[in-house]
């Protein structure tokens, strides 16, 4: 019934790990009994699932937090009444009660670390039924209490069946299934140490006598060190066991460029039968670092800046339950684009993230999701140390792992404003859980260094003592985003280094929202175009990599992640990848590339903005546009269709062009010494004038109140900005670009515009506009007005990580209007409040004879308030 599956564990007789991922069923059930409710409908699925894939991205605010049910037989396909049985669960979020032929077995607290439940008293070996009970509701003792992403309910992670014989190496130690923990008290080049502290039980009603032999072995299979004791454990009794490698000559240093694993290989063997009783396999790799407050990181004696990005483990359409081969893909695509570092954020995930740090040479950092605030109770304290123990025993072999952190920004939302004695009383207790969690980490593993990720508050976290606690300080700066001058950012770096000159620092995050359907070529903070954030990527680097004190960063984030409460110009979604939720780059993962990748590189930075479209260059029949490159060589030569456009050299690892398009296939390419790329843009040329007969319009698709493209793939349309009216072309007369309501957003609206995909459409608009004109020459053509209510409706919470989110009380007004086409009324008296609902995309199509060149125009006659109009689409039929 069951498949193996390539685990820790060897498959020999008596240990088994197998896959229980196929044959679930699942319901939602909102009961709080300790068995399913009657009646409910069941539904087939396999593991990984979670309930909350398409829910976290409807229009309806929230999504489902509450209970599921998952249940499953097991039926065995050989004896196993003389072995233990466990449940392994390696991600359930974020309560669970497992319950076996229908009695509780055992539960978890967490949702981000592994579990192990054993069931062996609680199966009859003949028609054995597990039941899950699943709840991701909130709990004011179980951290995250809030944060910047979606706390997917459901098991999201793989579930297998671990059968062993009654003597084996622990299998519960908070979760770490191999019973081993494996250090290395001294590295150099020339000699390591290596110590093997292994944790064996005995199940069984009889003492047993056996051997436990560990073997460390080099990446070629050979053998290079031997341990081996004899030793007798008493029934129902657990024993720890340490065996010490005193000297392994010349070591094969593990790092980033040459990620060398050595394995260890555990065996309990039966010294009456010489059976293997159990074996387990861990990494090894010889590596020895330290973080220096005024040199940085250090690796193996030589200093390495720390560069990479943190993850989020969601994947689109899938929720957090990915596939293994897509986490795994996460991780190359890191190293892929240079980096060395995974800040793994803000929670432990999947084991094989980890294991692939190892494989490819990643450095990581570990977290619990302590996010934001904190509950002062001893439940709260106690899960979080749980979460803390868990997080490190399982996780502690793993050479990669350089930083266990427990803290994210955990005075961005500080509770009691209004109280500042109760305020202190607050931040008293936060203090005192950050150091319970420092000295609870430095007793676990002395070897590693503890960590906190404070926002940019630096007074705040400072005057508290945060800043004191952990050995290294991690700091989530936004400077030109969320707050402040994208200057500050190399300012609040220089003032750590001044206040805290005896503290080693990283930058933990950073980073711009980038739609990956938005370019601008007057890019502006929060106008979300990929322009704007390769601007603000290049200013942070070349800051980072500069000041010898920053140990190093991790871009926030490796790709766009789920956030239900955001809304913006991707709804629900965190635009702040390098790659997009589906994993494909962004222009920012390719100017990555361009400054951290050692041998030679060079990207047309926006190779997926294939489908253009532009005005042309007054009587021109081209439109020239910049077009960008990333390298990191020193100069390159672009050709447009065979012709040479030019070297340019490289400013900040990006060359840049001003390229004549013409109308339909361009065909680009770049040249640097033996490097090239390619690209075909399939260009749809805008006449200057309508009088230019070279230039037929065709299609027009105008962004109004706004400087940035927008291109639509569903309906392969390509938007582009408006203008100011021209004689003889097209344009806008009178108003202003909409601006938004509160001091942070200068860039159109950032509200979820409801019944369409395509919120960029709408999010901007022209306000007290007196008319739009088109000149266009007689035919029949087909107009498609697009408005929607920007001020208004229900005021929702301040989102905490909108640092200067001054909202201003939004003043309704009367808002009511005519459109007149040619003269004509077209629609009268439009409220679009009270007709169709606040930012709710209303669309209005209609047809329009042009006849002794009149051309087109279109007259807004305000009723009350003032009219408005986000897009215009034109077409001509005929």
């Amino acid at each position: 019934m069951f498949t193996c599956v390539s685990s820790s564990y060897a498959q020999n007789k008596t240990t088994k790990l197998i896959s229980l991922n196929d044959q679930w069923k699942f319901s939602k059930d909102q009961s709080i009994g300790q068995a399913p409710s009657p009646n409910l409908n069941w539904q087939n699925l396999s593991i990984p699932h979670t309930w909350n894939v398409q829910d976290i991205m409807d229009d309806e605010p929230g999504y489902y937090r509450g209970t599921g049910w998952y249940k499953r037989k097991l039926k065995f396909n050989g004896p196993v009444k003389d072995k233990e049985v466990f449940l392994v669960f390696n991600g359930v979020n974020q309560e669970a009660e497992i319950y076996v032929n229908g009695k509780l077995a055992g539960s978890h607290i967490g949702g981000y670390t592994r579990f192990t439940i054993p069931v062996s008293r609680f199966l009859n070996y003949q028609d054995d039924e597990v039941q899950v009970k699943v709840t991701n509701r909130f709990n004011e003792d179980i951290a995250p209490l809030t944060a910047d992403f979606t706390f997917f309910g459901g098991i999201y992670r793989n579930v297998n069946l671990l059968v062993t014989d009654p003597v084996h190496f622990s299998e519960n130690d908070h979760g770490n299934t191999s019973g081993v923990y494996v250090t290395t008290p001294e590295v150099s080049n020339e000699t390591a140490s290596v110590k093997v502290k292994s944790l064996l039980e005995n199940s069984s009603a009889a003492a047993s006598k056996i051997q436990v032999q560990t073997e460390l072995i080099d990446a070629d299979g050979k053998v290079i060190a031997t341990q081996s004791n004899i030793l007798t454990i008493p029934a129902k009794q657990s024993v720890v066991i340490s065996q010490d490698f005193k000297s392994v000559q010349k070591p094969h240093l593990w790092s980033p460029e040459d990620p060398y694993l050595y394995k260890v290989i555990s065996k309990i063997i039966a010294v009456k039968s010489k059976n293997v009783l159990d074996q387990v396999s861990n990494p090894l790799g010889f590596r020895w670092f330290k973080f220096d407050a005024e040199k940085g990181f250090f690796l193996n004696g030589k200093s390495l800046k720390l560069m990479g990005a943190s993850r989020h483990q969601d994947y689109k359409d899938m929720g957090n339950a990915v596939p293994d081969a897509l986490q795994l893909r996460d991780v190359e695509l890191l190293k892929k684009m240079g980096g060395n570092f995974l800040r793994v954020a803000h929670y432990p995930q999947d084991p094989q993230i980890l294991e692939a740090c190892d494989r490819l040479g990643i450095l990581a950092s570990v977290e619990i999701p302590v996010i934001n605030t904190i509950t002062e109770s001893a439940a709260f304290t106690e899960n979080c140390k749980n979460m803390q123990v868990e997080m490190i025993r399982q996780s502690f072999n793993h050479p990669s792992v350089v930083i266990w952190a427990y803290m994210n920004e955990i005075l961005l939302r500080p509770k009691f404003t209004d109280d500042k004695n109760r305020q202190a009383t607050y931040f008293k207790h936060i203090v005192q859980l950050a150091q319970t969690l420092d000295s609870l980490t430095r007793k676990e593993d002395p070897s590693r260094y503890t960590m906190i990720a404070n926002h940019g508050a630096f007074d705040s976290y400072h005057k508290i003592g945060l800043t004191k606690i952990p050995m290294i300080v991690g700091w989530n700066l936004y400077s030109g985003w969320y707050s402040g001058n994208i200057d500050d950012f190399g300012k609040f770096l220089d003032h750590h280094h001044k206040e805290l000159a005896d503290k080693p620092m990283l930058v933990t995050e950073y980073g711009a929202d980038a739609d990956p359907r938005i370019h601008s070529f007057a890019p502006v903070r929060f106008d979300k175009s990929q322009e704007y954030a390769v601007k603000f990527n290049q200013i942070y680097l070349n800051d980072i990599l500069k000041k010898p004190f920053v140990s190093g960063a991790m871009v926030w984030n490796l790709a766009d992640f789920n956030s239900e409460t955001r809304e913006e110009t991707m709804p629900h979604v965190n635009n702040k990848g390098l790659l997009t939720l589906g994993r494909e780059p962004k222009d920012i993962y390719f100017l990555y590339q361009a400054y951290l990748l050692n041998r030679p590189f060079l990207k047309i930075a926006s190779a997926a903005w294939k489908n253009r479209t532009g005005i042309a260059d007054s009587a021109s029949l081209f439109s020239t546009q910049p077009l960008q490159v990333t390298t990191n060589l020193k100069t390159a030569e672009l050709f447009l269709n065979g012709k040479s456009l030019g070297l340019k050299d490289a400013v900040d690892h990006v060359c840049t062009w001003n390229v004549p398009f013409g109308n339909g296939l361009n065909k680009l390419k770049v040249t640097a010494g033996q490097n090239s790329d390619e690209l075909d843009v399939d260009f749809t040329l805008q006449p200057f004038n309508f009088t230019d007969e070279n230039i037929p319009v065709k299609e027009m698709n105008i962004l109004l109140g706004s400087k940035r493209f927008y291109t639509d793939e569903t309906e392969h349309q390509i938007w582009m900005p408006d203008q100011p009216y021209k004689k003889g072309s097209w344009g806008y007369i009178g108003g202003e670009a909409f601006k938004g309501t509160n001091n942070r957003m200068s860039y159109g609206s950032d509200k979820n515009i409801l019944e369409t995909d395509h919120d960029p459409v709408y999010q901007t608009q022209q306000v007290s506009i007196k008319q739009f004109r088109f000149d266009v020459p007689d035919g029949e053509y087909e107009l498609t007005f697009h408005f929607a209510e920007l001020i208004g409706g229900a005021t929702k919470e301040a989102l905490a990580y909108n640092l200067d989110n001054n909202h201003q009380k939004e003043e309704v007004k009367q808002r009511i209007f005519s459109v007149d086409i040619n003269g004509e009324t077209f629609l009268e008296n439009l409220n679009l409040a009270a007709d169709y609902g606040y930012t709710t995309a209303v669309k209005k199509k209609t047809r329009v004879t042009v006849q002794g060149g009149k051309g087109i125009i279109l007259d807004f006659r305000p009723i009350a308030g003032v009219p408005v109009l986000n897009a215009l689409q034109l077409r001509k039929i005929y």
